[in-house]
């Protein structure tokens, strides 16, 4: 169009191409990550690891922080759509469940495959928080959205008078926060060596217990 605007056109082929190059990128650096750890594993050897060019982890995530921070939301969420947990339809069934027994185990299977998933990056999360302020602030957003989130599973659970006699929606929260924690899944799990089956019949197990009447 004469004296407008070229849009620039990107081909769906052009998008998939991306996208896959970005996954590519992300399953390198989860590799190397899990493996040596945030600190010892540069930029330049995530694009190595992933068969591409520096550049291309630059433009694509900015800083190795913000490498990891996409790693984390592509393995919590299990996708890259920019859906947060709260909008999830897995996490909306849970609140959705009007059997207070099925919601709480229903829980416990969402939290054995999120922290099948997730489990080793947030390890390395948590050992780099104290030493890069951008991924200490990703630890501290990851701890305050994760009891939010399971604050809410309590309260409906209140909704329901489903809550054990006494036993507040805070002292709930408390509660499922510290059983659901992921440094109970790396004790259980990773240091003891339970199957996430075993650790998962536990969990649910223990929360019935521990939250319903």
């Amino acid at each position: 169009m004469a004296g407008g605007v070229k849009r620039r056109y990107e081909s769906p082929r052009r998008r998939e191409q991306a996208a896959a190059t970005r996954r590519q990128i992300l399953d390198a650096a989860q590799r190397l990550f899990e493996e040596q750890g945030y600190a010892a594993t540069p930029m330049s050897a995530i694009a190595a690891e992933a068969g591409v060019a520096l550049k291309t982890v630059y433009v694509a995530f900015e800083t190795k922080s913000g490498v990891l921070r996409a790693l984390w939301n592509l393995l919590l969420r299990g996708d890259e759509a920019d859906i947060p947990i709260p909008q999830r339809a897995w996490y909306r069934e849970v609140l959705a469940e009007t059997d207070p027994e099925r919601a709480v185990r229903l829980g416990a299977h969402n939290a054995r495959l999120v922290k099948e998933r997730a489990g080793g990056v947030l390890a390395v999360i948590r050992n780099a928080a104290h030493s890069d302020p951008d991924v200490g602030a990703l630890w501290d957003r990851i701890g305050t959205e994760f009891y939010d989130n399971q604050r809410a599973v309590v309260e409906r659970l209140h909704k329901l008078k489903a809550l054990r006699p006494g036993l507040g929606v805070t002292r709930g929260a408390d509660l499922l926060w510290t059983l659901n924690h992921p440094d109970v899944w790396e004790l259980l799990v990773r240091q003891r060596g339970w199957t996430p089956q075993q650790y998962e019949r536990w969990l649910g197990d223990t929360l019935v217990d521990q939250l319903l009447r």
